[in-house]
């Protein structure tokens, strides 16, 4: 029985691209067919990636959406002692990640299937993952490891997504005190070296006016707020001079026939007079 399920999962394996090895995993044991990972020793040159070192990191392909870090973590730690896990949408050469500075903010999320590099503390853990393929799908959900999936998984980020407003004005207030910080900092170090040349002869010339300077990304906002705002009031004044302009036609003809009336009858007094002189 299980050298029958060893050669179907052995058979099923060898369409794996060229270079990986196959690992058969199911998200539970009520599921029938298998997914596969692929996996192989990660090789780049030395120098080229700095956060997955080589001889040591396992780049994974096919990781379902329902498959997280944790997942991937418990899945070879059989193997060896994994250092880290890192996913990524798609595969590259990257920078040693840094930690999210916000709990709420710039969040993202790699949607649909992924791709990782799994880091183990030993070498040895590379080529003990790939005999993994010799063996039978692998669970991913387990009753001591549940995987939340369909309403229960909404269910899970609607509650994540709900803010607590006093956590979040914490944070919202340390930042605003680091930034404003920084920005006294940079205006002295600018006032302090106002007026010195610097290495080559230069000085530096900063404008300050009556309204202090605005971040570029504030500025640019202003802008478009006045970009907007303009085009608002020309719209309205192109109405208000439409209907002024049916007004003042109306008002023009009524001069020109008030004016034709009154030269009608100045002309009639002065040929009564007898002072009519048409040139």
């Amino acid at each position: 029985m299980a050298a029958g399920r060893r050669k179907r999962v052995a058979t099923a394996g060898a369409g794996a691209p060229a270079g990986y090895t196959a690992i058969p995993v199911k998200l539970s044991e009520k599921q029938q067919s298998p997914h596969y990972l692929y996996v192989k020793e990660h090789k780049v040159r030395e120098g080229t990636d700095t956060t997955h070192p080589p001889n040591r990191t396992l780049f994974v392909l096919n990781i379902p959406p329902y498959c997280t870090k944790a997942c991937l973590s418990r899945l070879f730690s059989c193997c060896s002692s994994v250092q880290s896990v890192n996913v990524c949408e798609k595969p590259g050469p990257r920078e040693k990640p840094e930690a999210p500075k916000s709990k709420f903010f710039n969040l993202k999320t790699v949607p649909g299937f992924r791709v990782a590099y799994v880091v183990f503390k030993n070498p040895a853990g590379v080529q003990a993952a790939k005999s993994l393929s010799l063996q039978g799908p692998h669970v991913i959900s387990s009753e001591s490891h549940p995987v939340k999936t369909g309403i229960r998984k909404w269910i899970a980020s609607y509650a994540a997504s709900v803010v607590d407003p006093a956590e979040l004005k914490a944070e919202v207030d340390t930042f605003m005190q680091t930034y404003d910080k920084k920005i006294a900092e940079e205006e002295a170090k600018a006032e302090k070296e106002e007026g010195i040349p610097d290495e080559e002869g230069w000085v530096k010339v900063t404008r300050k006016g009556r309204r202090p300077g605005l971040p570029r990304i504030e500025a640019a906002s202003l802008r478009v707020l006045e970009r907007e705002k303009r085009k608002r009031a020309r719209k309205e004044l192109l109405n208000f001079y439409a209907w002024q302009h049916r007004e003042t036609k109306r008002e023009n003809i009524a001069q020109l026939r008030k004016k034709f009336e009154e030269d009608k009858q100045r002309i009639a007094l002065m040929r009564a007079q007898r002072k009519f002189r048409p040139y």
